[in-house]
């Protein structure tokens, strides 16, 4: 029960940061908001907050910011459709925006947390070489075999690379230069070569915040490759997760640790902002090319219109998450 409570509180920090962009940067263009929910379906508990009322639905599928003539003809001043192109597009652009910035708040706490590898012994694992030939906690690695060492990778490509054959350590100890000879030994469970030390761990919030922008376009670029092979028929839908999945995903690494249902939350918004980029109606990006579409013929597409194409889209997306949902419940054997 607690892995799905979990799961649920994961999937709704997703929708919240996603709608909240949405929501923010409508109000700060003047947009009037009616509604600003959380789930789909029918409502469990709503609050009225001056113009905008905030609701809680029951199905954990997504969520909505409904503004004025979004989807229909206003002549009110705060609608949506009456508001610049450029407004218009931040706005839409403000949610999966906002899924790649919690994608990075994410990682910043990972990477903060844990810390950054130093090139500083922390712990000597008994009985390992290390130790039998005499490397102490605080013993700071400079060379392995004449090559100067910088950071804790190379300490682990150069013992890992040296197999089962003697390396020359260099270390600075008390502020004095000594040499060891040590012979790694290789590990059964990894095949990797290793001499028993773990390094000290160093924090640093500007080194975790640029590591975690550089993961993020990582992820990002393997996921435009995988729609990319998906629209182009190279990969399978059945590759795709839908909430159900996610939800059941989410609750499996909440049985492991928190680091990783953060990771997997961070995945996973990265995942949701760039699908929602995607141009197909009812989705971000099926909006912004209409509004693309505006910009360049010089003339607004009638919102009744835009609104039955987005309204089929929403309908045909429901139905495709309806069957993804099905492939998740028979893929994880979840009934």
């Amino acid at each position: 029960m607690g892995t799905i409570l979990v799961a649920f509180i994961v999937f709704g920090l997703l929708v919240i940061f996603h709608e909240l962009g949405h929501f923010a940067v409508a109000k700060f263009v003047g947009i009037k908001v009616h509604e600003f929910a959380i789930g789909m379906g029918p409502r469990l508990l709503k609050v009225k907050k001056r113009e905008t009322e905030y609701s809680l639905r029951i199905l954990p599928i997504g969520g909505y910011v409904k503004m004025e003539g979004e989807d229909e003809a206003s002549s009110d001043a705060g609608s949506f459709n009456n508001k610049p192109i450029w407004a218009r597009m931040a706005v839409l652009i403000a949610g999966p925006f906002m899924n790649f910035v919690l994608a990075i708040l994410l990682f910043s706490m990972i990477f903060y947390s844990l810390g950054f590898p130093t090139t500083i012994i922390d712990r000597v694992t008994p009985g390992f070489p290390a130790e039998q030939v005499g490397l102490r906690s605080g013993d700071q690695i400079i060379a392995i075999n004449e090559d100067a060492i910088t950071n804790w990778d190379q300490i682990v490509r150069r013992i890992n690379g040296s197999r089962e054959e003697e390396i020359n350590i260099t270390l600075l100890r008390e502020g004095a230069e000594k040499k060891f000879q040590v012979i790694p030994i290789i590990n059964k469970e990894t095949n990797q070569a290793i001499i028993g030390i773990t390094p000290t761990a160093e924090k640093s919030l500007a080194k975790s915040i640029t590591t975690s922008v550089d993961r993020m376009f990582f992820i990002m670029g393997g996921m435009m490759e995988f729609l990319g092979n998906l629209f182009g028929g190279k990969a399978s839908t059945e590759d795709v997760v839908g909430p159900v999945g996610i939800i059941h995903l989410v609750g499996e690494a909440a049985k492991t640790s928190i680091y990783n249902v953060m990771s997997l939350a961070a995945l996973i918004s990265i995942n949701l902002g760039i699908v929602n980029l995607i141009p197909i109606p009812a989705l971000d990006g099926g909006r912004l090319l209409f509004l693309l579409f505006e910009g360049i013929s010089g003339r607004p597409i009638d919102p009744e219109k835009e609104g039955f194409i987005h309204l089929i889209g929403f309908v045909l997306l429901m139905v495709l998450m309806l069957f993804i949902a099905y492939k998740d419940i028979i893929r994880f054997d979840l009934f």
